[in-house]
């Protein structure tokens, strides 16, 4: 290969790789959510709880890969991705491993299609943390990049 044709391709992978989405280190895109009580719907939901859940999606392998961390609430029972927009309660689509003792991760093997639908609109996603004394919802925080 030339010099001139080395240097443009150079170009061309240094572009794309500036173009392409945030990928985390599994090789999954990443997504983010802020967990409160104030969020869950319909509630009432733990008042001085918090979390945060980090999300790597990878639609090739069908897998979402997360790390969930709580405080100020009594231990996790269950833990979900449900699909619904702010302010709307809507369906489980994959089941987390939940943060019993103020953190967990893992992974959940998902259909390639809902992988892909929640790459392509985040915000129509939420994680659920659910305990005892709030068995709908403890906390609740939308995906976003």
């Amino acid at each position: 290969m030339s010099k001139p044709s080395a240097t443009a391709l150079s170009l061309l992978v240094g572009a794309a790789l500036l173009a392409a989405p945030a990928l985390s280190a599994d090789g999954g895109r990443k997504l983010e959510a802020t967990l409160s009580g104030a969020a869950e719907v319909p509630g009432p939901a733990d008042p001085d709880g918090a979390g945060a859940a980090s999300v790597a999606i990878n639609a090739g392998q069908r897998q979402i890969c997360y790390t969930l961390s709580v405080s100020n609430i009594d231990p996790a029972t269950m833990a979900h991705i449900h699909k619904a927009p702010p302010g709307v309660a809507g369906p489980v689509v994959a089941a987390l491993t939940a943060p019993t003792s103020g953190s967990s991760k893992g992974c959940a093997t998902v259909a390639g299609a809902l992988a892909l639908d929640i790459l392509k609109s985040p915000a129509n996603y939420y994680i659920n943390i659910h305990n005892e004394p709030f068995p709908a919802g403890a906390l609740r925080g939308q995906l976003a990049k």
